[in-house]
């Protein structure tokens, strides 16, 4: 009787892993998408709420919302 092979799963994962490096970004935690997704709507939430607090009277809230939008697009693409 001819067993067939054994065909080992956990070596084609070392194997993916090995080839493809760890992403190394600049925040100082590891995240996934999702997670960069949130910090950078934190930080659109946050920047407009300072902006109005103190700066809405010389400034338009719409300069706010472009380096808002702008932060989170590098926190997304390279956090």
């Amino acid at each position: 009787m001819d067993h067939p092979p054994i065909v080992d799963l956990d070596a084609e994962d070392e194997e993916a892993k090995a080839i493809k490096p760890e992403r190394r970004g600049f925040l100082p935690i590891h995240t996934n998408a999702f997670d960069r997704g949130f910090i950078g709507v934190v930080c659109f939430i946050a920047i407009h709420l300072f902006w109005m607090r103190f700066l809405e009277q010389s400034l338009s809230l719409y300069i706010a919302t472009v380096l808002s939008v702008a932060l989170a697009v590098l926190i997304v693409s390279r956090g």
